[in-house]
């Protein structure tokens, strides 16, 4: 598959400032060089505890806010320095789809207003067009024509989410970044949105970062799945080798708790040591290293290197 979306050594530290003259005194280091790519019509999962800096790193490729150091290239061209106005013309390509259905929605603004915002900004698309399409993508996330003209606080959890679905696959764009989209809806509602999310993908031939905590909901979704922690992807791979034969020991911690649908059927779960550590004085070596039930001496000073422990399979762990 061609390439879409690449980038390497990605790092965000967020300055802490204190002291009267507001000098700054540490950083969180959010998203510490990362590195990973993303093909079209792929879905890549990007899991990991919260905190981790997945959000972050989604923020990043989308030009949300600026890295602190790092390159992001976008089918081909790099955009990593690219100024708000050179930013402009990409938009319509990459879209997000917010966590949260309830705040993410203008309150004041109608259905029509709220989806078909980013139409406004083309002046090849009249009055007339803009309302058919608006209509045809209502449909196809299934909302009825009657919502044409409500407000947001008309609708439920999952009704609101349709809606914020709408208005980033309107201009028809290339990447989705996919932010944490189900956890705020209940889970009755979680798998519909799911179905929607995959029917969209084959309709209008995108391709979606899918960022979330959940392994369980990530395997269905996902063609490859990336596992982070403490700002750093620790695991990469396609979804049937990482759920068949996960090599990190935070990966095989994460899929311990996912829930066994087969009757009768056990397995051991692997409880960590200790709370995640502060990204502002993440550990020495290996990050994991301080809860890992198979830590050697190494660990704590040396960082692991990144490599393919087989074909398409990435980790960084001194295991391997």
């Amino acid at each position: 598959m061609k390439e879409l979306l690449r980038v390497e050594n990605l790092k965000k530290y967020f300055p802490l400032k204190k002291g009267f003259w507001r000098l700054q005194n540490d950083a969180i280091r959010a998203v510490d060089r990362i590195q990973f790519e993303l093909h079209q019509g792929e879905t890549l999962g990007l899991v990991g505890e919260s905190g981790c800096g997945k959000s972050t790193t989604g923020r990043l490729i989308l030009r949300l806010i600026d890295p602190t150091e790092g390159r992001i290239w976008f089918r081909g061209q790099e955009i990593t320095n690219l100024s708000r106005k050179e930013m402009r013309p990409l938009r319509r390509d990459m879209q997000i789809i917010f966590q949260d259905p309830y705040s993410s929605l203008n309150p004041r603004m109608t259905v029509k207003e709220i989806i078909g915002e980013g139409l406004r900004k083309d002046p090849t698309i009249g009055e007339t067009e803009r309302k058919e399409r608006v209509l045809d993508i209502m449909q196809k996330v299934g909302l009825r024509p009657e919502h044409y003209n409500r407000h947001p606080h008309e609708f439920s959890g999952g009704q609101r989410q349709r809606i914020g679905i709408a208005r980033a696959i309107i201009l028809n764009p290339e990447l989705v970044v996919a932010d944490e989209p189900l956890s705020a809806l209940d889970v009755s509602i979680q798998a519909q949105v799911i179905n929607l999310l995959e029917k969209l993908k084959e309709d209008f031939h995108l391709s979606y970062l899918f960022i979330s905590h959940d392994l369980s909901v990530v395997e269905h979704i996902s063609n490859r799945i990336a596992v982070m922690y403490l700002g750093k992807i620790v695991e990469l791979a396609s979804r049937d080798s990482l759920y068949d034969d996960p090599k990190h020991p935070y990966t095989i911690a994460l899929l311990s708790a996912v829930p066994v649908p087969e009757v009768g059927r056990k397995k051991e779960r692997i409880i960590l040591k200790g709370d995640l550590p502060s990204p502002i004085n993440p550990p020495k070596g290996c990050r994991f290293h301080n809860r890992c039930n198979h830590k050697m001496e190494v660990c704590s000073h040396l960082e692991p290197e990144w490599k393919e422990v087989k074909i398409g399979h990435f980790t960084a762990c001194h295991l391997n």
